[in-house]
């Protein structure tokens, strides 16, 4: 099952435990995105965020990204974060932020 939070990011909820992110996660997106992905969090099923499948992201995107893993943290669920997309890695070495989404 796939569910759109914006025409160009999409979930996929489809593989148990994970939840896998596609499209665009950047300042046009990550609202709506955030939204999304921790209403899906919600449930405590989803151990996994695959970021397989973004194309592209900002600093936006990786606020996101860093606001689902606190959010996960706060609610006392593991939350592994993987495949982060390489621009997106070095960004958030680069703002010294990668051990919050280890």
């Amino acid at each position: 099952m796939s569910v759109a939070a914006e025409p160009r990011f999409l979930l996929d909820t489809g593989t148990p435990g994970t939840l896998g992110v596609s499209g665009v996660l950047s300042f046009d997106t990550a609202a709506a995105a955030l939204r999304a992905i921790q209403s899906a969090l919600a449930t405590g099923s989803v151990a996994r965020l695959d970021l397989t499948g973004i194309r592209q992201s900002d600093s936006a995107g990786l606020a996101c990204v860093l606001a689902v893993a606190a959010e996960a943290r706060r609610r006392g669920q593991a939350l592994q974060v993987v495949q982060m997309p390489a621009g997106m890695r070095v960004l958030a070495q680069v703002c010294e932020v990668e051990p919050l989404l280890a």
